[in-house]
Parts: C-alpha cells; sequence; structure tokens
C-alpha cells in the first residue's frame, strides 16, 4: 500500500515531535522539582489539550462507571509509575540515552505477547529480541559509555518505563478500549491518573508551583506537545493503520538524540551510537502485528 506525501510527513512529524519532548523533559528536571510534582503538572497541561479536543469534536466521552478498572489499569501502567521513573533517571541519565531506551518498547512486548499466547514464536523476530537485548548491554557494560559510571545505577529505573508501556499495550490489546476511541480513552486515563498522582504528591511533600521560567515552560511545552501528537497518531493510524504509524518510533530514537546534541550539547560515546544502531536494527525485525485503531 502506497502512502501520500502528507502522511510520510505526519510520520515524520510525530517521530521528530516525540524526540523532542526527551530533552524538554530532561531540562524540566533541572529546577530540582520532584517527579510526582512534575508527572501532576504534565498530567493537567494532557487534560487541558485532550480536554479542547473532546469538545471541538462535540462527540461528548461515552464514559461508564464500567470504564473506570480500564482507567485505573492504564493510567498505572502508562502514565503513573512510568513517568514517575522517567523524571527521576532523565535527572541523571543523558536525554539521548533516555530517547534510545525508550525504543525497547515493541522489544518487550514481544516476550510477554509470546507469554500470554498472543503472539507466536518467530525466528526473524526473535533475533530482533536478541539485538535489542544487546543494544542495552553495550549501553550498560562498557567503561566509556556512559559520561560517569554512577548512571550506571539508573538504568535499570529508566528500564522500568518501557517495561510499563509494553505491558500497558499489551493488555490495550487484549482487552480493547472498552468502546472509547482512544481520545476519550486517553483523556479519561488521564483524569484518574491525575487523582493518583496527586495524593501521591501531596503525601509525599512533592507538590509546588510552576513559574514563569525555562524548565517550567519546557514541562508544559512537552506535555502539550504529548498530547497534541497523540492525537495525532491515533487519526493517522485509523486512516493508515498502526503498522505504519508506528514506524515514527525509528524517527522517535534518531530526532531524540539529535535533539539532545542541539539543546543540552550532549556528545553521545561511540558505544551509545553504536547501541542505537544495533536497537534501532531489532525494532525492524521486531514490528507490531496489525491492529485497529478507532479514531
Amino acid at each position: 500500500m502506497s502512502h501520500s506525501v502528507k502522511e510520510v510527513a505526519l510520520v515524520l512529524g510525530l517521530g521528530a515531535g516525540w524526540g523532542l519532548t526527551q530533552p524538554l523533559g530532561k531540562i524540566a528536571t533541572s529546577t530540582g522539582h520532584p517527579a510526582f510534582g512534575l508527572v501532576f503538572w504534565q498530567l493537567v497541561t494532557c487534560i487541558l489539550v485532550l480536554g479542547a479536543i473532546t469538545l471541538a469534536r462535540g462527540r461528548g466521552t461515552g464514559w461508564t462507571r464500567a470504564h473506570l478498572p480500564f482507567f485505573v489499569v492504564v493510567a498505572l501502567l502508562g502514565t503513573v509509575i512510568p513517568n514517575f521513573t522517567f523524571y527521576t533517571s532523565a535527572a541523571q541519565l543523558p536525554s539521548g540515552i533516555m530517547s534510545i531506551i525508550i525504543s525497547t518498547i515493541p522489544l518487550i512486548a514481544f516476550p510477554i505477547n509470546l507469554a500470554l499466547r498472543m503472539d507466536h514464536f518467530d525466528t526473524k523476530r526473535a533475533l530482533g529480541l536478541a539485538l535489542g537485548l544487546t543494544g542495552v548491554l553495550m549501553i550498560a557494560l562498557p567503561q566509556s559509555s556512559l559520561p560517569d559510571r554512577a548512571m550506571l545505577a539508573f538504568l535499570p529505573i529508566a528500564m522500568i518505563g518501557p517495561l510499563c508501556y509494553a505491558l500497558e499495550n499489551t493488555y490495550v490489546a487484549r482487552y480493547g478500549l472498552g468502546g472509547l476511541d482512544a481520545i476519550s480513552a486517553m483523556l479519561g486515563v488521564s483524569l484518574v491518573a491525575s487523582v493518583m498522582v496527586g495524593a501521591l504528591m501531596l503525601a509525599t511533600d512533592q507538590a509546588y508551583i510552576p513559574g514563569a521560567t525555562w524548565p517550567d515552560a519546557a514541562l508544559a511545552i512537552s506535555s502539550a506537545l504529548h498530547g497534541l501528537l497523540y492525537a495525532t497518531f491515533v487519526w493517522l493510524a485509523a486512516r493508515t493503520g498502526a503498522v505504519f504509524a508506528s514506524q515514527s518510533s525509528y524517527v522517535t530514537t534518531v530526532s531524540g538524540v539529535t535533539f539532545a546534541m542541539i539543546l543540552l550539547d550532549e556528545r553521545p560515546s561511540s558505544w551509545i551510537w553504536a547501541a542505537m544502531v544495533v536497537l534501532l536494527a531489532g525494532m525492524t525485525l521486531v514490528k507490531p502485528r496489525k491492529q485497529t485503531v478507532s479514531a
């Protein structure tokens, strides 16, 4: 199936946009604001963006009480845990490495789906998984891969996010969205997650009020981008198929490293560049299954 120039441009734009959110998230941590506080304000921004899109569409949300368990599970796996671990690890690890690590989501999802018998074994995809593991080891093991070996302690924390996203994707693939379209579903998830994170933020004394600073602006821009990019991804996936739209993940990894070099003056080691190539090769072999996405 051939795709139009507009559709290809949107895939590139999605990848570039999500890549930009990585260094912006790193900048947001530079003030020392605690992780739950950052996640809370990120969710507030996403709720405003997704809420505005919902009002503009004029469809309503379609929520019922039966959707609450779905909102809770996806909020935990897709927002509360991975966003907390992202800001915790992003404060310590280079942004470029965070962009490379996020590319492991489909690699992690494959063995999970195999274990749950939602997928079948395939030699090519198994090779992709092996390449993905090799890429992670190329970041973790060589002495010269990281600017400071003390950063190694935060690598497992950074890997929690992709694991949670892979579990979330598996959960949604098995149980669906409960009859909701993706925008309504994510708005509901964001609202539930904001309640969870708000309670955790207050309980751990991590609340703060954003100010007129570049790090707080970076958080707002990154959060708004997340909402807009997700809405665009859903529209594109419904139009062209989830497999084509998911190709944006390749661009996300490369652009995330590139934007980190531009905005943060990061200079990845040769090991990191090699790890990115190996992980991208693994992603190419472990492709997502075709699935239907409602807009």
